[in-house]
């Protein structure tokens, strides 16, 4: 598949191969990321307690064709907390892959609990996972706020 805008090429939904949260992402000049701090809980002394800097990483693979991707952050009582602007992106061949980072600033959490991170394509949930919130004490060994 040479050019995903050809009319008589099939489309083919691809596979989320990884979704991964963290503090930090780098990329060397060979192209390879660099994932710092992966973490699946949050801690914070009090609420609302203000995160500073989020990454999400997705990788797409086993697609052919343009698609979307949204991000959403849903807080225990199913509202969400952000939503991503639409990303555009492209797998021109099925045997490509295409990564998105995503940073998110300042992301106020307004109480502990059991938060879900969705990841949308063409905005159908395609994976969602949890993030716990914890209310910690002095000591915080988490990523924290």
């Amino acid at each position: 598949m040479d050019n995903v805008n050809e009319p008589n090429l099939e489309r083919i939904i691809p596979d989320l191969q990884f979704s991964v949260l963290c503090d930090d992402v780098r990329r060397e000049d060979n192209g390879k990321f660099f994932l710092i701090g992966l973490f699946e809980i949050i801690g914070a002394k009090s609420f609302p307690a203000q995160h500073p800097i989020l990454y999400v990483v997705n990788r797409w693979s086993n697609g052919a064709g343009r698609f979307n991707q949204r991000i959403r952050l849903i807080d225990p009582d199913g509202n969400a907390v952000i939503e991503s602007s639409d990303v555009e992106f492209s797998l021109t061949d099925i045997s490509l892959s295409h990564t998105i980072v995503s940073r998110f600033n300042g992301i106020t959490f307004s109480s502990p609990g059991r938060y879900w991170l969705e990841i949308l394509l063409d905005n159908k949930l395609k994976q969602r996972y949890p993030i716990k919130l914890e209310q910690v004490g002095s000591v915080i060994t988490k990523s924290r706020c």
